[in-house]
């Protein structure tokens, strides 16, 4: 996220002023970027389901849930969680995402070679996964709430999931795909309504 807001601080001001507006204007940010990725997720889901061919996207296909290292779908009790470890998960499932895109991509331009479009939201979903996962990391530590700390990226599990869909054959690395596509809309889904909790008018 910009820092522009640091910028409009006078170094002469009281320090007794309040930091919350600050704080607010941070929460606010990032819930409106979580609101548009989530609008692109719903794009990439609709796009990779396009260009997969039958049976992906016919009436009352229902392709199997995978397991997915390192990454699963928010769990049921998640909305009863306190707000700070929600995003605490939401930021971890969004640290995940992006070398799981990467793999989904590299696979996709062996399949789908001409699908452009498609390449192309998948490598602007990992970038914006970083992207939104280093805002909510940002809105921990204003907040005043432990984070995660430096994590490396988890590798060995897309290197995993890479290989599976090497092995596999076509439809299940079509599935994982998928899978992988529905998981990045449901964490970002998630994370604009659990920063909906914080933002200024949000439910209390």
């Amino acid at each position: 996220m910009s820092r522009r807001e640091g910028s409009l601080e006078d170094p002469q001001a009281d320090s007794s002023i309040s930091p919350l507006p600050h704080l607010e204007s941070k929460i606010q940010q990032t819930h409106s970027l979580a609101r548009l990725l989530t609008k692109y997720a719903e794009q990439l889901l609709q796009e990779y389901v396009q260009h997969q061919g039958d049976p992906f996207g016919l009436p009352g296909f229902s392709p199997p849930r995978l397991p997915v290292a390192d990454l699963s779908a928010p769990a049921p009790g998640h909305a009863g969680l306190p707000v700070p470890e929600r995003l605490r998960l939401d930021e971890a499932a969004l640290a995940a995402l992006p070398p799981l895109l990467d793999v989904v991509r590299r696979r996709q331009a062996e399949l789908n070679p001409r699908a452009l479009r498609l390449l192309r939201r998948l490598e602007d979903a990992a970038r914006q996964a970083r992207a939104l996962g280093a805002a909510v990391e940002a809105v921990l530590a204003a907040l005043g709430a432990e984070t995660r700390g430096p994590q490396p990226e988890p590798a060995a599990a897309a290197a995993a999931i890479a290989a599976a869909t090497v092995t596999a054959g076509v439809f299940p690395a079509k599935v994982l795909g998928l899978r992988v596509c529905g998981l990045y809309r449901e964490w970002v889904s998630r994370t604009e309504a659990d920063l909906g909790q914080l933002a200024p008018g949000g439910p209390a």
